[in-house]
């Protein structure tokens, strides 16, 4: 049959390409994802501004209620991120004070180091403020604490991250 498109034994009657706009918010998303692991990036931001400009593009009910959809788990996503990982800190007694310091050392061993410094730089400084608070013997639990919560957070955005970008493949699929 003319015009038809036959891969691994079933027959396809109509391919749609991908159109630019679609390439570039998939791309734009797949950098979000990896935003989301190696923190440089805001990537929910980006997916969701990248999900929010194929809507405008398409312009369809669809689009829309994937939009909305997409902007919810990933609303849910941000506030578990910071809920479950916190309460989880706070169990264990970790201050927001070592974070935050874990944090600000994060962002000056990225510059001394690119990429790798803010992995050094957090864990460093989480452990150096550990240790002025609760001493040397106590400092690297807690230090362990706080990468795990830090883990899990990543984890949650991750895990928000993908559900949205399924659901802007489901959407761009259907439209």
């Amino acid at each position: 049959m003319p015009g038809a498109f036959v891969m691994s034994g079933a027959r396809y009657d109509k391919v749609t390409p991908v159109n630019l706009t679609e390439l570039i918010v998939g791309l734009a998303i797949l950098v979000g994802l990896v935003g989301i692991v190696v923190p440089v990036l805001p990537g929910s931001v980006l997916i969701l501004g990248a999900i929010l400009v194929w809507a405008t593009e398409d312009g369809s009910a669809t689009a829309w209620a994937v939009f909305a959809v997409a902007t919810t788990i990933l609303v849910i996503g941000a506030v578990v991120k910071y809920t479950i990982p916190g309460r989880r800190l706070k169990n264990t007694g970790v201050p927001n004070r070592s974070v935050i310091v874990g944090g600000l050392l994060g962002i000056v061993g990225f510059f001394v180091v690119p990429v790798v410094g803010l992995f050094v730089g957090f864990v460093l400084g989480v452990y150096a403020s550990e240790l002025q608070r609760v001493g040397r013997d106590l400092a690297w639990p807690s230090t362990k604490a706080a990468l795990r919560a830090v883990g899990v957070s990543v984890l949650i955005e991750l895990a928000a991250a993908l559900l949205a970008t399924a659901t802007w493949l489901t959407g761009a699929i259907v439209t």
